[in-house]
């Protein structure tokens, strides 16, 4: 098939390798969003998929929207038979959905209908799910509620980030996204209409998400620091300022600290929870580097019963 590949981020990169590298179709062009400003002198960038792109020889179209008549006109130039879809970041209108012969096909990391929308992922390891994965699907106009074409399934390890866990169903995505492309060439595969039950939502996890609530049990706190790392990063407040929480882990047999209650020895550092105990591993103080969270405590000489998020 003469495909249009549409993404963005870096995340959507080992699928377009994959399409790249089947042989099977011709990745004719890619549709990402327009450059952006990035890094600390705020230049205007390239998407990660636009600059793979711009390696392999690609025409890459950067609409400011989907709406935007030259690339509707662009579009229907290049008649794509079909157009696989990974995290480009933005809404496809009617106009554009009816171009490609077969559709425009998603590939979403989640196991829908469960987590439709923005951040599934995070949205899986913050609720606790032991079980996720990907999927492809027939883009409509609903959110994330066409018919499904295939899935991969992917094991939530207990120390699992949101950025871990992307990592690996991006590469077990690239290949199921290839795998779809191929059964909808050759007919071996049908869209199966997603399920009315165990529909959830994943809307995009805000800085407010991400603020930690120490009165809550140390499980939920540990959810949220990894399923807010890498972004927005989970954070409390200390003495007045912004603390982000990188790595924490629960700690069981510790008991007696009070929610937010900091505890800190030569080489450890606690806080208290609505249950038992975290140990904070690595932190980033206000406008400064990561650094490990003892090297922290030592630095600011935390006093007996002070707290954070007071």
């Amino acid at each position: 098939m003469k495909l249009v590949f549409a993404g963005t981020p870096e995340v959507a990169v080992p699928a377009l390798d994959a399409l790249l590298a089947s042989g099977r179709h011709e990745v004719a062009a890619v549709v990402t969003r327009p450059d952006a400003p990035a890094g600390r002198g705020r230049r205007l960038a390239a998407s990660p998929v636009a600059e793979r792109a711009e390696e392999a020889g690609i025409e890459v179209l950067k609409p400011a929207t989907p709406r935007d008549p030259g690339f509707l006109e662009r579009l229907t130039e290049i008649a794509p038979d079909c157009c696989p879809v990974v995290a480009y970041g933005a809404l496809l209108p009617k106009a554009a959905l009816g171009i490609p012969a077969r559709g425009w096909v998603n590939l979403h990391f989640s196991l829908l209908p469960a987590w439709r929308g923005a951040a599934p992922v995070q949205h899986a390891v913050m609720a606790g799910d032991e079980i996720t994965g990907a999927a492809t699907f027939l883009i409509e106009e609903g959110l994330d509620s066409g018919p499904v074409y295939g899935t991969v399934t992917e094991a939530v390890r207990p120390t699992d980030t949101s950025g871990d866990l992307l990592t690996r169903l991006a590469l077990a995505g690239a290949g199921l996204l290839a795998a779809t492309m191929d059964g909808i060439e050759d007919g071996t595969l049908t869209a199966v209409p997603q399920p009315a039950d165990g529909v959830s939502l994943a809307p995009k996890v805000t800085v407010e998400d991400a603020r930690l609530d120490w009165s809550a049990p140390a499980l939920r706190v540990d959810r949220v620091v990894r399923g807010c790392t890498p972004a927005p990063g989970a954070w409390t407040t200390f003495r007045g300022e912004r603390l982000k929480i990188v790595q924490a882990a629960p700690v069981p047999e510790l008991t007696g600290l009070a929610p937010g209650q900091l505890s800190a020895g030569k080489n450890n550092v606690y806080v208290g929870t609505g249950s038992y105990a975290v140990e904070l591993l690595w932190v980033q103080p206000q406008g400064k580097k990561p650094m490990r969270a003892a090297d922290w405590a030592r630095g600011v000489r935390i006093a007996a019963g002070e707290s954070v998020g007071a």
